[in-house]
């Protein structure tokens, strides 16, 4: 199946422990279990088991290789429309921001925060969404859980997990694949893949893949570069897989993933761009985005005699470095939209380096007996470094370079920064969890899990802002340690679920879902009206945990000889203290806080039918509401920086000059967000699709159209006119391929967004610097040619 809708069991409707999706090769490759008819079933390994389709508690689609293929799925912002309820928002840099039924992170540029939505490779866990870019090689399907994920996956899953399965080892047979791809914009696609049996217990897969295309967008007014390209690509990944297999009860898979993107930025428009075509771009900074990664892991089981006992090992490497137009305009313009204040805003450098380090330990049943569970603790540790330079000017000069961080603290250079940071956050945390499923009856099943989640931050920074710094000698950074924080939480789940006959299911759950408070570096430091002046309404030195209680009820069906599949979930969820940025009434004393109340609730529906042996129909409808219901006092930035312009506190310099008067300026301009809409959350959202397969001369003939919608919906919690009002947008894909009969040679061409729509894919104010509120644009018309080998 393509982009299925799909609901895994609560716990382990299978008899396979936790994590078995690194040792099966059925499931890695994405087989489909036999079926009655032309609908087979897809093996998940969601909650951390193997399980078929439609047996289930869960929300769940997954989303194959064969279906990424046929949309030209190269990255996680290309999921959206495919999965219901799913919206990935590009932001600052390469951030992306992912949401599941309007629940993700309202936190960017805060790599230290956690998201909403946990992103996983291969059931690892990935510590900051910059990574995310990464994930798309030697797939075998994503999967997307829907809803809160208290027990097995507990923090930062508050909206639902993403796990993207990588295909692995097979000591079978030798096989490989080749494909070579090339399209408008000078594209040039290509993967290869090959598995190699060394004996009958040892096997080895490797993978790499390579991706180029020229600029979707231009820079206008970079010096000596009147074309300057935005939103290209240049990007190379790799891995390298080893599985060993000595014994029936022993499975060893060692494994690493590489990654490497070094291309320009991506091009976010400012809304006061006079150039009406929105790849063009009246910008003068040359943006750069440089990310590197590195994810090695290992997974060991031990078939124990009625439960298998699994550990799983991480280690991962980040490294980034990203720099983008923060005024989006040029010096004139971005001159008279700052009101003569200043000339430009660029982010010369924010450098991120993550280091990360997990270890599981879990017991599960692998019996057939009515009661299945699984038993495990959890162990992580990450250290992420920040440095970032901010520049905005009104001299002059020219756009400056980022500087050495050993820079002394008199440097002539350190008097051109806006904004300068050095810090470096330590997250531990550990959690235990216990879930069982009883087959109470043939019909009836009833689950329930707990888990205890404990995370602890500490850290060290230090800041700068107005060209100032705090230090008195050395380097005009040095971080020192700030206020520590630790968080406790019980999440869990119970659910019901009862077969009225095999082929139809309803269900019925309760779960909650917990996000971990963290560490506002400014505010620790002493930068904000809460520490300054002891404003309530201020920033924080930390911020508290998020929790989200979920109650959904499902039905799973099939009909007609397994010929049609409908699957329709609708829920509701309360809300409580959403993490979100805002800003304070001290310039640079912008943090993290918490919105105390909100409800979101909606109904998705899921459709896959084959009327006929050729014929294929897909589709997908998701309806969301959501709305704050608790009274929160919140500051925007650009509000904030209206009001003190136009009380004549003109800029940084004005500020500091009449430093509490032009506090108090800034807090008065507060608003009650009890009512708004919670941001990233379209009311309408789905896709159609239409396929025929058949044999066509000496080869099989595909031809498959593609329609997905995605609706309006507010970019931040402000819900500000205009300002958060991001746009819908529709989109047509088509897709033809002839595989060529018993040769292993098939063609194929890709045509995405055919009616080359301008859709707005995210609308982003920064949250720091100048404020400018920008858009970025989902892919312009792409045409692609491939031709592949498989053996």
């Amino acid at each position: 199946m393509g982009a299925a809708g799909v609901s895994v069991l609560a716990l382990l409707a299978a008899a396979c422990p936790s994590f078995a999706w690194a040792a099966d090769a059925d499931t890695a490759d994405g087989a489909a279990a036999e079926g009655g008819g032309p609908i087979g079933e897809i093996v998940v390994s969601a909650e951390r088991t193997n399980v078929t389709l439609q047996k289930a508690s869960l929300s769940v689609t997954a989303v194959t290789d064969d279906t990424l293929n046929k949309a030209n799925i190269t990255e996680i912002t290309g999921l959206n429309g495919t999965v219901p309820g799913l919206v990935v928002a590009k932001s600052g840099g390469g951030e992306r921001m992912i949401s599941i039924r309007g629940i993700g992170s309202e936190t960017p540029e805060n790599p230290s925060t956690q998201p909403g939505v946990s992103f996983h490779i291969d059931g690892v866990y990935i510590f900051n969404s910059i990574a995310a870019n990464a994930a798309f090689i030697d797939i075998a399907q994503v999967e997307v859980l829907r809803g809160p994920q208290g027990t097995m996956y507990g923090q930062g899953s508050t909206g639902g997990t993403i796990n993207v399965v990588s295909k692995q080892p097979d000591t079978s047979a030798l096989s490989g694949s080749v494909n070579l791809g090339y399209g408008n914009y000078d594209m040039f696609k290509s993967d290869a893949a090959i598995n190699v049996p060394i004996t009958g217990t040892l096997a080895i897969r490797a993978a790499g893949q390579r991706l180029r295309h020229d600029g979707y967008a231009k820079a206008t007014d970079v010096a000596a570069d009147a074309d300057y390209e935005l939103d290209d690509a240049d990007e190379w990944g790799g891995k390298l897989a080893v599985k060993w297999t000595p014994t029936d009860r022993i499975s060893v898979l060692l494994s690493t993933i590489q990654y490497k993107g070094d291309q320009n930025a991506t091009a976010q428009k400012n809304i006061l761009d006079p150039n009406p075509d929105p790849r063009e771009l009246t910008q003068d900074f040359p943006g750069k985005t440089y990310i590197r990664t590195q994810l090695y892991y290992g997974v060991v089981r031990f078939d124990l005699g009625g439960a298998t006992f699994s550990s799983i090992t991480s280690y991962q490497k980040l490294h980034s470095d990203l720099s983008w137009d923060g005024d989006g305009l040029n010096r004139a313009l971005f001159a008279e939209a700052s009101e003569g204040l200043y000339t430009y805003d660029h982010i010369a450098s924010w450098e991120q380096n993550t280091r990360s380090w997990t270890q599981e330990y879990n017991l599960a049943s692998n019996g057939d007996g009515p009661l299945r569970w699984i038993v495990g603790g959890v162990y992580l540790r990450s250290k992420n470094g920040n440095y970032i330079n901010e520049y905005r000017d009104d001299d002059g000069a020219g756009l400056n370079p980022p500087l050495a961080t050993s820079t002394p603290f008199n440097d002539a250079a350190v008097k051109a920064l806006t904004y300068a940071e050095l810090s470096g956050i330590v997250r531990e945390a550990y959690a235990g969890y216990a879930q069982g499923s009883l087959a109470v009856t043939d019909a009836l099943t009833v689950t329930a899990g707990i888990r205890y989640n404990h995370d602890k931050y500490s850290g060290v920074s230090d800041s700068m802002s107005g060209g100032v710094s705090g230090q008195t000698s050395g380097a005009y950074l040095q971080p020192a340690r700030t206020v520590g924080t630790s968080t406790g939480r019980l999440t869990g789940k119970f659910a019901l679920d009862y077969q009225l006959t095999p082929d139809n299911m309803i269900y019925a759950s309760y779960t909650r879902g917990f996000k971990p408070g963290g560490i506002n570096s400014s505010a620790a430091s002493g930068n904000s009206s809460y520490t300054v002046f002891q404003w309530d309404t201020g920033v924080k030195p930390t911020y508290k945990p998020e929790t989200l209680d979920s109650i959904e009820i499902g039905s799973k069906n099939r009909f007609f000889g397994d010929t049609l599949q409908i699957n329709a979930s609708a829920f509701y969820y309360f809300y409580k203290d959403l993490q979100f940025l805002e800003e304070d009434a001290v310039l640079f004393g912008e943090g993290i806080s918490n919105a105390p109340k909100a409800e979101v609730y909606g109904a998705e529906l899921e459709m896959d039918w084959h009327p006929a042996q050729q014929l294929r129909l897909e589709g997908s409808l998701s309806l969301l509401q959501g709305k704050f219901t608790g009274d929160y006092m919140a500051l925007s930035a650009t509000t904030a920086g209206a009001v003190q312009n136009a009380a004549g506190y003109l800029g940084i310099t004005g500020f500091y000059a009449n430093f509490y008067a032009a506090s108090l300026v800034r807090e008065a301009a507060r608003v009650n967000i009890n009512g708004n809409k919670i941001p990233k959350m379209p009311s309408v959202q789905g896709s159609a699709a239409v396929s025929w397969t058949g044999e066509l001369g000496p080869g099989e003939f595909t031809a498959r159209a593609q329609y997905i919608y995605r609706g309006t919906f507010q970019s931040r919690v402000f819900n500000t006119p205009v300002q958060d009002d991001t746009p819908d947008y529709s989109q047509v894909n088509l897709f033809a391929s002839y595989a060529i009969a018993d040769t292993g040679i098939s063609v194929s061409a890709t045509v995405t967004n055919l009616f080359d729509k301008d859709g707005v894919n995210s609308r982003f104010t920064d949250p720091y610097g100048s404020g400018q509120v920008s858009d970025t644009y989902i892919a312009p018309r792409q045409a692609i040619f491939s031709v592949g080998y498989k053996f």
